[in-house]
């Protein structure tokens, strides 16, 4: 019986517009379920904590959702003050990813961050004669040789003695923040107060965008006005120009690609040859390099251009990079959206708490729920679910049609196998003859 033929419409390619959603789909389809789930779970916790009826808490819903996001991104201004936010969850995001690609969890994000800042301080304490062309390079490449020793501890001991890098990362962490507490409360606290050092030199700071550009650009195209107003500063760039490494160490190198093997089945990496320990070290440096430079760049980058005790140890940072690595599938394009939406949350959480009367802390909940989601791959089983269900309605029952006492049976080409030894068929040999239609009787059968 000769099977039906595809006609041409059906073996068609899908246009390149479908091929690239479906692609965009597979790839930021965790991610844009987490958040939705995050925002209505949200959502639900503002409805239940809000008084009068069920239509007015809807509202106040609608509103904290909306003070959040035009807090985060209503305007130029608030716009750069997120992005004074996102640019130290970029580097140290990239930090957390590369180390997730090997298979390792760099939770030492904060601890190599703390380093570089420190490291970056420390140079521009000592060398204040210095012009400014030469202090900046120094300042950003002490700061990220400085984490990368610091990653690159955590690198040597997990593939030289085994240590777990959860283990090793959360104390080196503990050891960077008393270490650099101690700098700063001793040899370099400032006379003119406690718990701090003195600002830097003027030439070791990095300019504003929008001043940067007015001294430039705007000397000959339109100015920004009220150039202090945005705060965001060349750091920025920094950042960005980071994305691309990272993209191009994953995505265009063996090291990459050695790193992606390492991360996805181990024993495979070892049976191919692959220097698992030197590759261990090397990605927790640059994991670590990636945060020092962050350090130097929030030192550098913002007032008051000096180091706080304690300051190390209750900022964040370093640990929303996990959710905005785990959010952007360890890719340089998703980290840049999850930083975005990890530091707008942060802006725009001081905006809602002013104008909605809702309080901050509803932020740190949706990063939470955010995270969860992600980890409880709420998405995958919801997919696995409805192909299982809407698979089990389209099966066809199997029912062998009989006409006249006889049943229709379609059998497959069998070969002579003119190679007894081998049990394979030779190629272009010919079908055996086969009966298309057998008699259901036995005696029928027997003749044939």
């Amino acid at each position: 019986m000769a099977l039906p033929t595809a006609s041409s419409d059906e073996r068609k390619p899908p246009s390149p517009l479908i091929t690239w959603v479906r692609k965009f789909l597979q790839a930021a389809g965790r991610p844009l379920f987490a958040v939705i789930l995050a925002m209505v779970l949200g959502m639900i916790v503002i409805m239940m904590t809000s008084p009068g009826s069920i239509f007015d808490r809807f509202n106040n819903a609608l509103f904290a959702y909306s003070t959040l996001f035009t807090g985060a991104f209503g305007n130029g201004q608030n716009l750069s003050f997120t992005l004074v936010n996102v640019t130290p969850l970029i580097l140290t995001g990239l930090s957390v990813a590369i180390a997730f690609r090997a298979g390792l969890f760099n939770i030492g994000a904060a601890g190599q961050l703390a380093v570089g800042g420190m490291t970056a301080g420390i140079i521009g304490f000592t060398f204040t004669s210095w012009p400014g062309w030469l202090l900046i390079p120094s300042m950003l490449i002490g700061s990220i040789l400085a984490g990368a020793i610091w990653g690159g501890i955590v690198g040597i001991l997990k593939a030289w003695r085994g240590a777990h890098e959860v283990v090793t990362t959360i104390m080196l962490n503990w050891i960077a923040f008393y270490v650099t507490d101690y700098l700063i409360d001793g040899p370099y606290q400032t006379k003119h107060g406690a718990d701090q050092t003195d600002a830097l030199p003027a030439q070791a700071t990095l300019p504003h965008i929008a001043s940067f550009y007015n001294s430039t650009l705007g000397t000959f195209l339109p100015k920004i006005v009220n150039a202090t107003q945005y705060l965001v500063d060349v750091g920025f760039f920094f950042a960005l120009a980071a994305l691309i490494v990272y993209w191009f160490i994953v995505s265009r190198t063996t090291f990459g690609y050695e790193i992606r093997v390492i991360g996805q089945n181990l024993k495979a990496a070892k049976y191919a040859g692959i220097p698992i320990k030197r590759n261990m070290f090397l990605v927790m440096a640059i994991a670590g390099g990636f945060s020092g430079l962050a350090g130097a760049l929030q030192l550098m980058g913002q007032a008051p251009y000096q180091l706080i005790a304690t300051a190390f140890s209750i900022q964040t940072t370093g640990f929303d990079a996990i959710g905005v690595a785990l959010l952007g599938r360890m890719t340089a394009v998703g980290v840049l959206l999850g930083a975005l939406l990890f530091g707008g949350l942060r802006e725009g959480g001081t905006i809602m708490q002013l104008n909605a009367n809702i309080p901050g802390d509803l932020v740190y909940i949706i990063q939470a729920l955010v995270l969860f989601s992600i980890a409880a791959e709420f998405l995958p089983v919801l997919q696995r679910t409805i192909t299982r269900f809407s698979s089990r309605s389209r099966k066809p029952m199997l029912i062998p049609a009989t006409i006249g006492g006889t049943m229709e049976v379609t059998n497959l080409p069998t070969y002579a196998n003119t190679d007894e030894d081998s049990g394979a068929a030779h190629n272009g040999a010919e079908p055996l003859n086969t009966a298309n239609t057998v008699d259901s009787e036995p005696d029928a059968a027997s003749s044939d």
